[in-house]
């Protein structure tokens, strides 16, 4: 039997590839120390999905470790071995991370080394997978041309009719702090398969989203946004007149990427993963689906502050991810998956 390690396995992307791998008949040892919650409060507690998991799962088992433990994590590499591994763990937020600078470097930066490390002593022939961001452009994006829609921005520059793609810059911009450290994990990422010749890659996602996300509002757009619809609580717009775009992706094709990869593995490699320019939305196109599903009207406020380093309008150039894994297409909407989230959440009430 296959073995994988899945870190933040009790996450939104960790647990879909906790799943997909289980199902396929995978043994999964699955490491999270709820450490959203920590970051988020209770809004952020993913030990519910920690829970389910183990229920559904014969396959699957929890290892409740912290990636900044160092030795903790060369153990538990050095004896399992595993066929693959899957690092979803990190301090997701723009926020949280200038206010907990530390946590958050050594959750993002220092826990990736921890694993990559190991991995090279262990099972360097290993395919590692690690989700990264696309905020390692920092908000050099926000350089670009825009037009002024009347729900979006979106790219004035031909050049970016089909988004951003993975040769664009990373430097000579304001990342926030979170940024930084996680632009530090990708790079490293990308060292380990070029130097050493590991099979890595660093997936630049867009906006990461499903039925299993906590969202909450320093991080989880659309989660969050479905669940203060369907509660009518405040809904807080930061800036850009509502109008900043992202691009929209479901956990069901990030995890089905994920196993394509390490089907056939390449060293060193980046991909921007996010759902392009189809699934793109703004908050206040975002609002209306989310209006037309529960049927309740968002309660929102306005506030004339954007969050630092953030993006006016982004979404992924696919171009690249599909030319060297023909086949893998984005197979679920953005009025799906809010639809999805939206009878999530009612069942878990």
């Amino acid at each position: 039997m296959k073995k994988a390690l899945v870190t933040g396995s009790s996450g939104l992307i960790g647990s879909e590839v906790v799943s997909r791998l289980a199902a396929d008949g995978w043994r999964v040892v699955g490491v999270d120390n709820n450490m959203r919650a920590d970051f988020f409060g209770p809004g952020g507690d993913t030990r519910w999905n920690q829970a389910r998991l183990i229920d559904t799962y014969a396959s699957f088992e929890h290892a409740e470790l912290d990636i900044r433990d160092r030795k903790g994590v060369d153990t538990l590499i050095a004896a399992l071995k595993p066929d693959a591994i899957v690092h979803c763990a990190a301090q997701p937020s723009h926020d949280l991370a200038a206010s907990r600078p530390f946590d958050d470097f050594d959750t993002n930066a220092v826990g990736t080394l921890n694993l990559l490390e190991a991995a090279r002593q262990h099972c360097a022939e290993s395919p590692f997978v690690h989700m990264s961001t696309n905020k390692v452009y920092g908000d050099a994006p926000n350089e670009i041309a825009l037009t002024e829609l009347e729900t979006r921005w979106d790219y004035a520059d031909p050049a970016y009719a089909e988004g951003i793609a993975e040769d664009f810059r990373i430097d000579r911009s304001k990342h926030s702090i979170f940024g930084a450290s996680k632009v530090a994990a990708d790079v490293m990422v990308q060292e380990y398969g070029r130097y050493f010749g590991m099979p890595t890659c660093a997936l630049r996602g867009g906006c990461l989203t499903g039925p299993s996300h906590s969202g909450v509002e320093l991080h989880g757009f659309l989660s969050y946004l479905v669940r203060a619809n369907a509660e009518g609580k405040l809904y807080r717009i930061f800036g850009y007149k509502g109008k900043q775009v992202r691009d929209n992706i479901h956990s069901f094709d990030v995890g089905e990427f994920i196993v394509r990869f390490i089907d056939k593995p390449r060293s060193g490699e980046v991909y921007n993963l996010g759902g392009g320019k189809d699934n793109s939305v703004s908050i206040l196109e975002a609002f209306k689906i989310a209006e037309a599903v529960s049927g309740k009207a968002m309660v929102s406020e306005y506030v004339d502050q954007n969050r630092a380093g953030d993006h006016i309008c982004y979404y992924s150039d696919l171009a690249k991810i599909k030319a060297h894994y023909p086949g893998w297409e984005i197979t679920k909407s953005v009025g799906v998956t809010i639809q999805e989230i939206h009878e999530a959440q009612a069942r878990r009430g």
